[in-house]
């Protein structure tokens, strides 16, 4: 079969060669970028962050398979690909190791944060020691803007910390508050009332067309003035101007990105002369995460090949 992975050859912590190594039966081709020209001719489409419309899998004459490394598929059309009679299928973050990496780089974004990574930089400069003074994360209370792989693994990790959980699910969350240990739980429409006593605002939840830029300048302006704000998720569930007023009016005290606006970003975007700590969307890319992916994807391109149903189907 001929696969094509619609990203730079080397990106994502070298999956292609990886996946090229775990199937060396088919044919691999790299896009070279975050998209394509033409599907004509490829059984397989690895999506990666490009955009899948309608038109462009028109031109698919023998696309069986869409099947994403990872778990967002908000670039994908999936009634498209449904009518057209596509798989489409991706891979949860919570059974690759993914979902333990993500939560373990928004740990760090809370600690560079809370240490205030900016100062401590300029004390090496300065040749100061004991400075600056920081805060703990013990008694601060943290809240989980989506309690499915991420949201999740974060509850787990964070309880060693001795935070105080709180979380948003939009179905059931009482008994996600149960399951986690959580010490208050509400639906999206109880957002106020998490903004309002969180110290982290983390967003672990996937981008859909009904909650993109659903944190703009209402929300920085429910927050605590020295909270912080953590996407984990996509960029586009932020809207990147209202964060910038906020930062700079001081409206919050910083944010750790790991996804953006647009990607990869400007570098020299004004938002990242303020208190911003950013890592180039790298939270999943772990050995244990991209090791988990690759067999995922392979099992699922083995099954293709030999007449079986594939897992994790979306479509």
């Amino acid at each position: 079969m001929k696969i094509l992975f619609a990203a730079p050859e080397n990106a994502w912590g070298g999956f292609l060669g990886l996946i090229k190594t775990e199937l060396p039966q088919h044919e691999f081709e790299a896009s070279g970028r975050f998209g394509f020209e033409s599907l004509k001719g490829y059984d397989v489409l690895i999506p990666t962050m490009s955009v899948v419309s309608k038109e462009l899998l028109a031109k698919g004459n023998r696309l069986q398979l869409i099947q994403q490394c990872g778990a967002g598929l908000e670039g994908v059309d999936l009634q498209a690909a449904k009518d057209m009679n596509i798989r489409v299928a991706n891979v949860p973050s919570d059974i690759s190791g993914n979902a333990d990496s993500v939560a373990e780089l928004g740990i760090y974004l809370m600690l560079g944060l809370s240490r205030n990574f900016r100062k401590m930089a300029q004390s090496l400069v300065n040749r100061q020691t004991g400075t600056p003074s920081g805060r703990a994360l013990s008694g601060k209370t943290v809240g989980l803007v989506g309690l499915g792989g991420i949201g999740r693994a974060l509850a787990r990790k964070l309880k060693v910390f001795d935070v105080h959980l709180m979380g948003i699910k939009r179905h059931d969350p009482q008994k996600a508050k149960t399951e986690l240990g959580l010490e208050w739980a509400g639906t999206p429409e109880d957002m106020k009332e998490l903004l309002s006593k969180s110290d982290y605002v983390i967003l672990c939840l996937p981008l859909t067309p009904e909650n993109r830029l659903m944190v703009g300048r209402q929300t920085f302006q429910a927050m605590k003035r020295d909270a912080f704000l953590i996407n984990l998720s996509r960029g586009g569930l932020v809207d990147r101007d209202a964060l910038e007023e906020a930062l700079a009016s001081k409206k919050i005290g910083g944010a750790g990105l790991d996804v953006f606006w647009e990607e990869p970003p400007d570098p020299n975007d004004p938002i990242f002369n303020y208190n911003v700590l950013a890592t180039p969307h790298i939270a999943g890319a772990t050995d244990v995460s991209i090791g988990g992916i690759v067999k995922a994807v392979a099992e699922n391109i083995r099954r293709l090949e030999r007449g079986q149903e594939p897992l994790y189907l979306k479509t």
